[in-house]
């Protein structure tokens, strides 16, 4: 038997580094899930180019159509969430992955058939929104206010942990070993292993049932989700906000393989270890700036950090190593590394915009979660769009001038106490971040 002082402990420790413990399963699960789903972040998009698709462009569509099933079913999740409860929409989206990942590999790739490949890949889009944005929905009702930012921040350190960190090293080591397809069919393992995990694990946690007031129906969720526009519209701009944080992330993925493996010369395994160095700075940044935020304030750290850190990161990740070659492997490392941990300067949006509308929290997240899934949409799409047009540097111009516009929406993310009218005296005190006491 467990010591209760060891106990004790142990609940201090997880505190103190703001993990809520009866989530902990659910975080490693989360982990596993997205490390299957970043496996093929790294090559997909050459890959059904080369098989089926037959042009980058074209295979652009194909991610384009996953990014429109994303972002719809990141929608759905906050609004299913309050009246299914995240535990159901969970299961809902391993389901989804896995029966359409099957197909998709079996009657898409397997036969090259590009309008299969629209279709399966495009529905199989629903699968880890659900799954990961449900479980963000449980933390965000569960976690303690005072230390909201830091429990966000270890979600996205096992969201991007998986995708596309160790999923794209996962892949750089099974490819030789494998092939690409039977990568692809490793991918679904995990996906299988990390949902059993998170929804095993954490099947009777609080939080995981439904939310919402017991009168309320699926389709007054779903409404509510949308009403937030009119009745909040500030939380539309973090919408927007948080659309531009990872768009460009998702857009690279479409023509930045083929350009760091072919043209600068490094090849498919160091291009995929960039990606995993890339995002594992990442990781450890979302749980730094989780904290940092806590400290200094939610939307300041997005507005410096999170904007116009990337807006200047993403400039050098593509051009410095295009301008140097093959022969400074070591400057894109520094590169990506820089780009990594800017992004991670976006993470408090997930604190700061449902407390934007503490009378329509669940509205808030809808959005926020559609937010999250339109950037993989509206990334490939700006890519697919404008890379024929001004190639690739001038797409990675507009991913600058979007991050730019981030920073300026930012200032408008205000908490509701500073929303009192033109003449209300700023406060004294980071105006958003919570106010709630820090526990010892």
């Amino acid at each position: 038997m467990t010591d209760p002082a060891n106990r004790a402990a142990e609940r201090g420790l997880l505190d103190r580094i703001g993990l809520p413990k009866p989530l902990v399963l659910g975080y490693v699960g989360v982990l596993l899930f997205m490390i299957g789903d970043g496996v093929e972040s790294g090559f997909i998009a050459p890959y059904m180019a080369d098989h089926g698709a037959g042009t980058d462009v074209k295979a652009g569509y194909v991610i384009t159509a996953y990014g429109v099933a994303v972002m719809l079913a990141s929608w759905f999740s906050g609004a299913l969430s309050q009246v299914w409860g995240p535990r159901k929409v969970m299961w809902a989206g391993l389901g989804i992955w896995a029966v359409f990942d099957a197909l998709y590999l079996l009657f898409a790739l397997g036969t090259e058939n590009y309008p299969m490949m629209l279709v399966l890949y495009g529905i199989r889009g629903f699968g880890y929104p659900l799954f990961a944005f449900g479980f963000l929905v449980w933390i965000t009702g569960s976690a303690p206010k005072a230390r909201l930012g830091t429990a966000v921040g270890w979600f996205y350190f096992a969201f991007t942990g998986g995708l596309p960190t160790l999923g794209s090293l996962w892949s750089s080591f099974t490819i030789p070993a494998v092939g690409e397809l039977g990568t692809l069919w490793t991918a679904l393992g995990l996906i299988l292993l990390g949902g059993a995990i998170a929804l095993v694990g954490a099947k009777r946690r609080e939080g995981g049932d439904r939310l919402a007031d017991p009168g309320v129906t699926t389709g007054e969720s779903l409404f509510n989700s949308v009403s937030i526009i009119w009745t909040h519209p500030r939380v539309l701009v973090g919408c927007l906000v948080r659309i531009i944080n990872t768009a460009p992330e998702f857009g690279m993925l479409v023509y930045l393989p083929r350009i760091f493996s072919d043209d600068v010369g490094f090849g498919t395994d160091k291009w995929l270890q960039l990606l995993a160095i890339i995002y594992g700075t990442n990781i450890f940044f979302n749980l730094i700036f989780g904290a940092v935020s806590d400290k200094i304030g939610w939307r300041t750290t997005i507005a410096t950090f999170g904007a116009l850190g990337c807006a200047i990161s993403v400039t050098v990740l593509y051009f410095v190593p295009t301008w140097l070659g093959p022969d400074y492997y070591w400057v894109a490392v520094l590169a990506g590394m820089f780009y990594g941990a800017t992004l991670a300067g976006f993470v408090p949006i997930s604190a700061l915009i449902p407390n934007m509308a503490p009378d329509n929290k669940g509205g808030a997240m809808a959005l926020l979660n559609l937010g999250a899934g339109g950037a993989a949409f509206v990334g490939p799409a700006v890519a697919s769009l404008f890379l024929p047009l001004v190639g690739a540097g001038g797409v990675t111009i507009v991913f600058l001038a979007l991050y730019l516009v981030a920073m300026v929406l930012t200032f408008f993310l205000k908490m509701p106490e500073e929303q009192s009218g033109p003449g209300a005296p700023a406060p004294t005190a980071a105006p958003d971040k919570s106010s709630a006491p820090t526990p010892a």
